[in-house]
């Protein structure tokens, strides 16, 4: 009863605070430190901040103004290879050129929307942009005339259950629902299936899906999928049994649909991609809120078998979350640093390493991440696609600004990036899921 009192008090305050500035400004805390303290192999980690009325900071869609699109940096050019879409979050290339988008947004959650808190949380998914309902498709898109925009779009798959992650292996396709893996019957070149699935396992999902994303990777050889699956709340406050399967990434059999788990403690793992040098599997990991605008660090990480990254109970290693109720310091004293820190609340989702000689050389090793952006931290961060160069198979020096200019002078965001792929011409797509739009970053020709 004291924690149902102590939320109810908190976000009551704190709808107050949005209602009385008009939902414009921010409440809670500001970051002491510049944003580059809490990127890198060793980030800056300050004491929490945990404030009554938490940050929230969102910058509300606005969409793209005639004329206006996004800024990529010196030596690329930026187009939209289709635009038009409907909340576009996922891209996957297939081998033979294709491009599929997963039009996509979060199912109906109709007990994580009750009270005072998710009254907000549904205002807050609202403003950013979120608050549509799913397309629930995959659309692909096929430039065969290589001028850089898709004359050709079809539905390939409609009828899903908030699909994000796609992978093929052989002649199967795959796809994430939100609740569950399907299988799919696929032949080079086609446009449209129309073929039922075949359900190869269930994911964790029902009335309360916080993370509602999953992603998939197929392993090199084909023989296992990767499935990421986030945490189902902030900081463990609806339990341990709410947790079952989360803030994990499993290991699945795609004959059988066997599955265990090959990392855990990830409160929202999304991208994942195999390292050129090593061979290693790697994520981006959406961090905690409320303890601050200078808290918690997202991350960059290889993904170690058996490994425990310290969610819910502790954060980058072992900085214990003291609000994490009964405290476990067995998993503390086994939770893990991740390799490399990439700001607090940028919200990275999308990445993938670089691949063939396509874009400047700065840019051929290492790897691309769409940032989201942030609602918890005053200023703003993320809403971006930044690179973080490699070196010797481990990331070294700070991200590089790659396609910016998401927000306008006012903080409204003209698009939002999401999913990040590189094409069969090893240029760079980006989802823009504010702006609907795939945009295509390509190198400028020399003369």
């Amino acid at each position: 009863m004291q924690a149902v009192e102590f939320w109810f008090k908190r976000w009551s305050r704190c709808a107050l605070c949005l209602a009385l500035v008009g939902g414009l400004a921010a409440c809670g805390d500001t970051a002491r430190l510049p944003p580059e303290a809490g990127m890198g192999p060793n980030p800056t980690l300050p004491q929490p901040r945990i404030s009554l009325i938490p940050t929230v900071n969102i910058a509300p869609a606005s969409g793209w103004p005639q004329g206006l699109m996004p800024v990529p940096m010196a030596g690329l050019a930026a187009t939209a290879l289709a635009s038009g879409l409907d909340h576009p979050r996922w891209i996957y290339v297939l081998p033979n050129g294709d491009v599929l988008v997963a039009e996509s947004n979060a199912p109906p959650q109709p007990d994580d929307s009750q009270g005072i808190k998710g009254w907000i949380a549904k205002w807050v998914m609202k403003r950013a942009g979120a608050g549509v309902p799913s397309a629930n498709r995959i659309t692909l898109l096929r430039d065969a005339d290589d001028d850089g925009a898709a004359e050709t779009r079809t539905v390939f798959l409609q009828n899903l259950n908030s699909p994000f992650g796609m992978a093929l292996i052989g002649t199967d396709f795959y796809v994430a629902n939100t609740d569950a893996v399907l299988r799919f019957p696929y032949e080079t070149g086609q446009t449209r299936i129309t073929s039922a699935p075949v359900k190869l396992l269930d994911l964790p999902a029902g009335p309360i899906n916080h993370h509602w994303t999953k992603n998939l990777i197929a392993s090199p050889d084909g023989s296992k999928l990767y499935v990421t699956v986030g945490s189902n709340s902030n900081a463990g406050e609806r339990g341990v049994e709410a947790e079952a399967g989360r803030a994990a990434i499993w290991e699945v059999d795609p004959k059988t649909g066997s599955h265990r788990i090959v990392a855990s403690g990830l409160r929202n793992p999304n991208g994942m991609g195999w390292a050129p040098e090593s061979a290693e599997l790697w994520t981006v990991v959406n961090e905690r809120d409320e303890l601050g605008s200078d808290l918690v660090p997202d991350y960059l990480t290889s993904v170690r078998d058996g490994a425990f990254y310290g969610w819910p109970y502790s954060y980058y290693g072992q900085h214990v979350d003291e609000r994490v109720k009964p405290p476990r310091p067995d998993l503390v004293a086994r939770s893990i640093a991740p390799d490399y820190a990439l700001g607090s609340h940028v919200a990275p989702l999308g990445m993938v390493f670089s691949k063939g000689k396509a874009l400047p050389a700065v840019l051929s090793s290492g790897v691309f991440i769409g940032e989201h952006g942030s609602w918890n931290r005053l200023p703003r961060s993320g809403y971006k696609v930044v690179f973080v160069p490699f070196g010797d198979g481990k990331p070294r020096g700070l991200p590089i600004d790659v396609l910016t200019g998401f927000l306008s002078p006012e903080g409204h965001a003209y698009g939002r990036p999401v999913g990040v792929a590189i094409d069969q011409r090893g240029a760079l797509l980006v989802a823009d899921d504010v702006g609907n739009v795939v945009w295509r970053v390509s190198g400028v020709a020399t003369k």
